[in-house]
């Protein structure tokens, strides 16, 4: 990962420029957006592993198979949004389109009977996820001043993980009073209030830069050539241990079966306890924003990984009592509030404006990718052996993630 700061990397000649405070109606609409699109999908995340396991009668590792495929179609789609996204005009148009059809898929999951369609519209959500999230990333670094590209990550990573905490507690009540298929079918409705958000900032982005027509191209010798290889290798290793997380509410709410609990009140006290992972992640995103234009991506991408190990730690253990499950889930929230903000920065610092698409679409993939290693594999084990085995080899993998951008680190020269 880079140590380069703001102060050593001059502006690509021709790039936007963003003036003023970072803070900005364009800034703030990605944000809105970030957190609508993730208060419905995180209803739906939070209700999955009961929907998948309880109502649908699946398996621990049909749920890990699931959200494994989900995040490799999800990696594909990154890869084609990437290259599209290169196109200024095209970006802005891909966003907003990306944002509407995952309301409808999200939406839809409420009305399956099996678990194929549940695959399948699980995976639609995810492909308009995939191919909207570079053209929303390459619209925020458009709307903010250099400088300020960690505080402007930073808001869009807390936006997310603000709606992360809006969507479990939503979730909570929801079933509580109308129940699992219609609360699953509920999620669709703040998805649409992120696609007028993201049309906001697209206008914004707009009014900064004249729209250049560039080819449809991944531009992998690009990216090679402007240093994007080598300061990816914790971040492949990070995300190959990055498990979703409907596998760490299920391993809640198995340990939470404890002391005279049933299912429901087990998954209504996980899905709470899992807000305390997004709003720790809102907080720690926000701060790390701040952190990474003070310094650089890499030294807030080695403490995430540690932080995970410890989440994942905690995890494989038999801790019944809900203040040790509380803290794993604030752990898993801080790191990755601390990796997401580090790796989109990481993206926008190195890379100019016309290989900017192609960098997100690549972070995008190999994040989705590394998503469908972990989950299945992690899925597998859990079936295979136990949640402890689980576990302990996804926090290996992250342990070897903090010792590459820690090695990196040292073999760079200073700032």
């Amino acid at each position: 990962m880079s140590d380069e700061t703001d102060a050593n990397v001059p502006r690509p000649a021709g790039e936007p420029h963003a003036s003023g405070p970072f803070l900005s109606r364009g800034v703030a609409s990605v944000g809105l957006a970030s957190f609508f699109s993730d208060t419905g999908h995180e209803i739906t995340t939070a209700m999955l592993a009961s929907f998948v396991t309880g109502t649908l009668r699946g398996s621990a590792s049909a749920l890990g198979l699931i959200e494994g495929i989900s995040d490799a179609i999800l990696g594909l789609a990154a890869l084609v949004g990437g290259t599209l996204a290169n196109d200024e005009e095209r970006r802005l148009r891909l966003a907003r389109g990306g944002y509407i059809s995952m309301a409808a898929a999200t939406g839809l999951i409420g009305f399956a009977v099996a678990l194929w369609q549940v695959a399948i519209l699980r995976a639609a959500s995810w492909l308009a996820r995939g191919l909207r999230s570079p053209s929303r990333d390459s619209i925020l670094t458009s709307l903010a001043p250099r400088e300020a590209y960690g505080r402007a990550f930073g808001i869009e990573r807390a936006g997310d993980n603000l709606g992360a905490v809006a969507g479990p507690l939503a979730a909570a009540a929801l079933v509580a009073t109308i129940g699992i298929r219609p609360t699953l079918v509920a999620a669709a409705f703040p998805s649409l209030l992120a696609a007028v958000a993201i049309t906001v900032a697209a206008v914004e982005a707009r009014k900064l830069s004249v729209p250049v027509r560039r080819r449809v191209s991944l531009e992998l010798r690009g990216l090679h050539a402007a240093g994007f290889t080598r300061p990816l290798l914790p971040v492949v290793l990070f995300e190959a241990a990055n498990v979703s997380t409907a596998l760490l509410i299920l391993r809640a709410t198995g340990l939470l079966q404890h002391g005279g609990r049933d299912l429901v009140q087990a998954t209504s006290l996980a899905i709470l306890l899992y807000a305390g992972h997004n709003a720790a992640a809102a907080v720690v995103a926000y701060a790390a924003g701040h952190r990474i234009d003070r310094t650089s991506p890499r030294p807030v991408f080695t403490v995430a990984a540690l932080v995970y190990v410890g989440a994942y730690a905690t995890f494989a253990f038999p801790l019944h009592t809900w203040p040790a499950i509380l803290g794993a889930f604030a752990l898993a929230g801080a790191g990755i509030g601390l990796a997401e903000a580090a790796e989109s920065t990481l993206v926008a610092r190195i890379l100019p404006e016309h290989l900017r698409g192609s960098g997100f679409g690549v972070l995008g993939g190999i994040q989705s990718f590394g998503g469908f290693a972990s989950s299945a594999i992690a899925g597998l084990l859990w079936a295979a052996f136990s949640p402890a085995v689980a576990f302990a080899y996804v926090a290996v993998l992250m342990t070897l993630s903090a010792i590459a951008a820690s090695g990196l680190l040292m073999d760079s020269p200073p700032d």
